[in-house]
């Protein structure tokens, strides 16, 4: 029996790998809005303590220099969050193309491993064709050297 030899697997393995590069970069990317988001909720935090400390420092005695600082770094925090707003809103359209990126490859992929099911379906069929072939040829060689068995036994 012939050994199945898809011509088109170098193509797939390059597929295969491309599949693999575009995940490992969907992960990174993932990873990085990750690091974004949380950078976010620490400066949301940030935020919060500097907004209770305000209020505590109202409530004290009333030290001027203080609650501007205070107030200071409360606008400071505010300018820090809508920076990181648009940091989380870049890396999450990096992450969605690079999501758009893998779904492309795996379908190129599952098109060419699709591609390669129908050589292999087809080789099977050539390889049945050939057997059978054979076996009929095997039989009318073995029903023919029968007939010219009893043929001959029949002249002597």
């Amino acid at each position: 029996m012939a050994v199945f030899r898809y011509k088109m697997q170098g193509i797939l393995d390059i597929k295969e790998k491309l599949e693999n590069k575009a995940k490992q970069e969907f992960a990174e990317a993932n990873m990085r809005l990750d690091a974004e988001k949380k950078k976010l909720d620490e400066f949301h935090a940030r935020k919060v303590y500097y907004m209770q400390e305000g209020v505590k420092l109202r409530t004290e005695l009333i030290d001027v220099r203080k609650i501007r600082e205070n107030k200071m770094a409360v606008l400071k925090m505010d300018e820090y969050i809508a920076d990181q707003m648009k940091q989380v809103a870049r890396a999450a359209k990096v992450v969605e193309k690079a999501r758009a990126a893998l779904q492309e490859l795996m379908q190129e992929r599952k098109a060419h491993e699709k591609l390669k099911e129908n050589a292999f379906e087809e080789f099977m069929r050539e390889e049945l064709a050939a057997e059978s072939k054979e076996i009929d040829q095997l039989t009318s060689y073995t029903y023919g050297q029968k007939l010219m068995e009893e043929h001959s036994m029949k002249s002597s």
